[in-house]
């Protein structure tokens, strides 16, 4: 296969970072807080935080030991069906979300909260539907059986 990989907009780290780095900016300028005064907020935010990170951890590890690539740049091997993937088709992304909101808990910033949006803009039409596109190309029917038993987030 000439190209190999998903061709997507952008990598998907690079995508949550700047979403971190808009929403803390722009709380830097004007600040929205949004957590009620008593909820505690820092301990919530990092457990939400922990909690995506566990699930991309144990997505990406479930990635490697099936042996193939984590990275969006570089050709698939296999399509992966155990593991968090049993569950959702795109559990490194569902983690990068819940990590996200749990910064904008722990942080206590609207701002972190409103970057959501446009963040899953670029990972469903610019990271996902290209991935998807390209396990279809390159797997054929395993990839869309996988698709019609799973669902892309929960």
């Amino acid at each position: 296969m000439a190209d190999d990989n998903a061709n997507v907009i952008i990598h998907p780290p690079i995508a949550l970072a700047l979403a971190f780095v808009a929403g803390l900016g722009v709380d830097w300028i004007y600040p929205l807080p949004f957590v009620p005064s008593g909820v505690p907020h820092a301990w919530v935010g990092v457990g939400l935080f922990v909690l995506g990170l566990a699930l991309l951890v144990w997505a990406a590890m479930t990635f490697r030991r099936a042996g193939t690539q984590v990275q969006t740049h570089k050709p698939s091997s296999t399509i992966v069906e155990v593991g968090p993937y049993r569950f959702t088709r795109n559990p490194i992304y569902t983690g990068m979300f819940l990590g996200l909101v749990g910064l904008a808990i722990g942080f206590n910033t609207l701002w972190l909260l409103a970057t959501l949006l446009p963040f899953y803009l670029v990972i469903r039409y610019g990271v996902v539907a290209r991935e998807e596109a390209y396990l279809e190309r390159k797997f054929g029917t395993v990839y869309l059986n996988y698709k019609s038993r799973v669902r892309r987030w929960l």
